[in-house]
């Protein structure tokens, strides 16, 4: 009885180391995530396949590394431009493990230690970045610009650690509130000088086509009262030509003189109803038939 009980509690003993030796000996790999195996303190292997995986128990570690996209929050901090002015940047980047064994080697893949890595060379970067440009070069400069240059010289700076920034973006740039005012009025003197110029211009081109347009009138004008001018004489020398083919003898031609003295008469009469002709004078001798 003695030795079936002593059976039964070794067969659960061992049953138990079994199970913990089985626990230990296995390991689950999540989606962006590597997991480091770790043999006396080097590494024997990087498993980065999603699922369940093995490794010796006891002899072997393992260490867990996140290998997706890490947003990291830099506060803020001041900068100088190369025209010393002084300006407040807020960043912000997204990281990640790109070489699992250089992050583990460098920084224990701890990711801790890779935020501080990371912030110090963002920092340094914009830094540079902004010292080297004016105030007025990196408001117009604000977007793609600034970011490509910034994550850029990051980059360089962390490539050891087997990180990569993938972008470091300034999503604040902005001024101290005493110098605020005056780039404010400076930027308003500016946009109303542009806009002085191109009132300016506008009056310019416009008074240009006013001077066009007035010369094509007086032409076109010119043009009409010659062409008038030229029927009106053309009209007379057609009415002259009439009256001569109407008058070409002698008793029409006496008709003739008759008609335009009275109109003449007439005209020199104005609006008097009575006009005094000496007998002698020649519009007496025509009205009496003597010429």
């Amino acid at each position: 009885m003695k030795k079936t009980i002593a059976s039964t509690v070794i067969g659960f003993i061992i049953l138990f180391a079994g199970l913990i030796v089985f626990l230990n000996s296995v390991y689950t790999v999540k989606v962006n995530e590597a997991a480091i195996i770790v043999r006396f303190g080097k590494i024997r292997a990087i498993e980065q396949n999603p699922g369940l995986h093995f490794h010796v128990p006891f002899i072997e570690g393992i260490s867990s590394v996140y290998t997706g996209d890490i947003l990291y929050d830099i506060p803020v901090s001041d900068v100088i431009t190369s025209d010393k002015k002084s300006m407040i940047a807020d960043n912000y980047l997204i990281w990640s493990v790109t070489d699992v064994t250089k992050y583990y080697q460098t920084l224990g893949a701890v990711q801790g230690r890779a935020n501080e890595r990371v912030e110090a060379a963002v920092f340094n970067a914009t830094k540079n970045t902004i010292s080297s440009m004016t105030q007025d070069n990196i408001i117009s400069s604000r977007g793609d610009t600034l970011t490509s240059l910034i994550t850029e010289e990051a980059n360089s700076d962390i490539s050891q650690y087997g990180i990569t920034i993938k972008i470091a973006e300034i999503k604040a740039l902005d001024l101290p509130d005493a110098n605020k005012e005056a780039v404010y009025e400076r930027m308003i003197s500016e946009r109303n000088n542009i806009a002085a110029s191109y009132t300016a211009k506008g009056q310019a081109e416009a008074q240009k086509i006013r001077n066009e347009t007035d010369k094509q009138v007086n032409i076109t004008v010119a043009n009409a009262q010659a062409e008038a001018a030229k029927i009106e004489a053309d009209g007379e020398a057609e009415y002259m030509r009439i009256l001569s083919e109407a008058y070409n003898d002698e008793s029409k031609a006496e008709f003739y003189t008759f008609i335009r003295s009275l109109d003449s008469i007439k005209a020199m009469s104005g609006d008097n109803k009575t006009i005094i002709l000496d007998k002698d004078s020649e519009y007496a001798q025509i009205l009496y038939g003597i010429r």
